[in-house]
């Protein structure tokens, strides 16, 4: 009989930035673990709040079904003598199960008929496998480093205190972590500090809602906490900015969601709003509120764990918090603003930007050798791009980064604005890091993607050049975001630029003595980033032979190689795209056994064949259509003019012998081959579009 099975581990408070992970670890978990056990189950439902992880099963079956256990044994032909005696082998097999030979059957199969021994096993009952279940699945979390506590000898992220397992109205009798479980849960912290007792699975949310004051269900939690926060704002004229990641955090931190909203001083506002929504979010985890222009207004929101009578106390606790975080951002930033970018570029000296690179300073100043000469190749100010260049780092020895670690750039243009710098190298001080993350916007000026790529291409030659690469998980420079964001900025902003010569000028920026893989460096990180070009297009649903079709070209220009990815995939959605590219590999394999070099020009009068003949035409006429495309690079148009060759190649193949034992001939329909192949290989090698044999 089916019934639903509940567990809730009670800790003390958990990781609030891994409560969510923790959450669907543990129920991914419990449900393998049920499957494992072949049970048959319903819906799977994760909970967890602050100091309690839980798990609730529909369905859940009361006990393994029996099955039928089936071994096989030697060949009959092998198990008994001419006279009908059994052998040893069948004798020992009989043995090993318990039984004599005359107890076994016998059972076909693709091997000839065998010796069989079957029995039946019972299923184990549920509540005996579900203690195992719970504590491997606990075991398995992702928890990078465990605790012990008092004398105890289990270990876990936090400390625990309780074990609540029912199946059905029934306690699971067994022990986890040390803990025997039972059937109470507890409270909230203040609001209901005892113990509650859950009847069955389907009391515990109500439950824990009233009396409990705990609202368990996580999601549910988290839109509270949106709806509240918002309902807020609203009461002030504002609207709050609700990040995904503070609002997941938030909802860890409470069991009770109780939205409130507190002011700080409006001379705070003269600050960089970014510098007080880092001390908000980061250290006072409030949500900020902004106007219809998006500026930001002097108001918090702080999501209490109770529900205060005197609420006017919890709001001026925070208040009185708040404050001397805003007045040392206001200090710092007016104390900064004494000392320009330029006359930080000293200090750099003293910042190691790698042990075998040099300092923060000698990087600054292969970027402004780098920054102009990309400027000048899309048509940027070249200036701009080398006094950008040379100050792009100096806020990293400012007070407000040493506080703030995330305003890099930001404080950098807010400081390059104070000092006077025109407005596209102040852009480019804070837009030199875009894209940061996968989907993250991309400059908007020029100058900055100037740097952006600059510094990317600066950071990723000099790893190379040291032998250090990305090495499995290891990425300690980030050299796979730098690629994906060289890719994102060259191929979004379409600017066409060839990344072998812009790595080539990089590399030439440092000392020859630095870098021990100076020869080899340049095509290292080319190949290293076209790499992540190809996990990118993967990612879009373009198949892997699409961009090795094209990458077998040894492009280097990123905009032209996403135009024949494009007309490429295009290309293997026709019809024709199989039999085509079957065709090319056909015949990129009878050239690859030439000895000598492969015959290149077609004497007309030497096709004697009807089928060679309506190749060549049907050749002739595809260069003059699809030569202007390449020419304007619309390959997508010229490979799908291209498809209507299949009928007279099939036919050529179906009807001519190509390695005729005339050699004028057979090199005259060699070279027709070879021009047919090099009509598709001005785009990509179209042959690794067919499926290997």
């Amino acid at each position: 009989m089916a019934q639903d099975f509940l567990v809730e581990l009670g800790t003390e408070e958990l990781p609030p930035t891994a409560l969510h992970t923790l959450m669907e670890a543990f129920a991914e978990g419990i449900e393998q673990g049920l499957k494992g056990a072949e049970l048959e189950f319903g819906e799977v439902k994760a909970y967890a709040a602050p100091r309690r992880l839980a798990v609730a099963v529909s369905g859940l079956a009361d006990r393994q079904q029996d099955k039928q256990i089936e071994k096989l044994g030697p060949a009959v032909k092998a198990a008994f003598d001419k006279d009908g005696k059994p052998s040893k082998a069948a004798e020992g097999f009989a043995r090993s199960n318990g039984v004599t030979v005359d107890q076994l059957s016998r059972k076909e199969t693709d091997k000839g008929e065998r010796l069989a021994f079957v029995s039946e096993q019972k299923g184990a009952d549920t509540v005996s496998l579900l203690p195992g279940i719970v504590e491997r699945s606990l075991a398995q979390l992702p928890i990078p480093k465990r605790m012990r506590w008092g004398a105890r000898r289990e270990e876990f992220v936090r400390p625990v205190h309780w074990l609540l397992m029912l199946f059905g109205n029934e306690v699971v009798e067994g022990e986890v972590l040390g803990l025997q479980a039972g059937n109470t849960t507890r409270g909230h912290r203040f609001h209901c500090n005892r113990e509650l007792e859950v009847h069955s699975p389907k009391d515990y949310v109500q439950k824990l809602r009233d009396p409990g004051h705990v609202v368990v269900d996580f999601a549910e939690r988290r839109e509270m906490i949106r709806d509240q926060v918002t309902a807020e704002a609203h009461n002030v004229n504002g609207e709050a900015v609700i990040e995904d990641d503070l609002l997941d955090e938030v909802t860890a931190l409470v069991e009770w969601p109780v939205a409130l909203t507190g002011r700080f001083e409006e001379r705070f506002l003269d600050v960089p709003a970014e510098a007080l929504i880092s001390s908000m979010k980061e250290h006072q985890k409030y949500f900020h509120v902004v106007d219809g222009d998006g500026q930001l207004l002097p108001f918090f929101i702080t999501v209490a764990n109770i529900d205060s009578q005197d609420p006017r106390q919890v709001i001026e606790g925070n208040e009185r918090v708040i404050r001397p975080r805003l007045s040392d951002a206001a200090f710092f930033f007016e104390t900064d603003k004494k000392t320009s970018l330029e006359a930080r570029r000293e200090k750099l000296k003293q910042v190691i930007f790698q042990q075998k690179l040099g300092t923060i300073y000698d990087k600054t100043e292969r970027l402004a050798a780098l920054a102009p000469r990309i400027a000048a190749a899309i048509g940027a100010d070249e200036t701009e791009a080398e006094r950008a260049a040379k100050l792009c780092k100096s806020d990293l020895v400012t007070e407000m980064v040493f506080e703030f670690a995330d305003l890099q750039g930001v404080a950098g243009y807010y400081y390059a604005e104070n000092d006077g710098e025109p407005l596209d190298v102040a852009k480019a001080m804070y837009e030199q890091y875009m894209p940061k993350f996968a989907g993250d916007e991309l400059p908007k000026s020029q100058t900055g993607t100037v740097l952006a790529l600059a510094d990317r291409l600066d950071t990723l030659v000099g790893i190379f050049g040291i032998g250090q690469p990305p090495s499995g998980s290891r990425d300690p420079f980030a050299l796979r975001r730098a690629s994906l964001g060289v890719i994102r900025l060259v191929v979004e902003k379409k600017l066409d630029l060839d990344l072998r010569k812009l790595l080539e000028l990089a590399r030439d920026n440092y000392p020859r003595t630095a870098l021990g893989e100076y020869n080899s460096v340049v095509e290292q990180a080319l190949a290293y980033i076209l790499e992540r070009f190809r996990a990118r297009y993967e990612d879009q649903g373009v198949p892997a032979e699409v961009f090795m079709a094209v990458a077998a070209r040894n492009l280097s220009r990123p905009l032209d190689i996403d135009n024949r990815v494009h007309a490429v995939h295009a290309f293997s959605q026709l019809p024709e795209a199989a039999a085509l590219a079957a065709a090319n590999k056909r015949v990129s394999n009878i050239l690859a056994k030439l000895d000598g070099p492969v015959p290149s020009s077609v004497d007309e009068s030497l096709l004697k064949e009807d089928a060679e003949q309506a190749l060549y035409a049907a050749v002739k006429d595809a260069q003059q259509q699809v030569q202007p495309l390449y020419a304007a690079a619309m390959f997508t148009d010229g490979l799908a003019g291209l498809s209507g060759l299949r009928e007279s190649v099939d036919s050529f193949f179906d009807n001519v012998m190509v390695m005729a034992e005339d050699e004028q001939l057979r090199n005259n329909r060699l070279a027709l081959l070879a021009q047919l192949r090099a009509l598709f290989l001005e785009v990509a090698d179209i042959s690794l579009l067919a499926p290997a044999k």
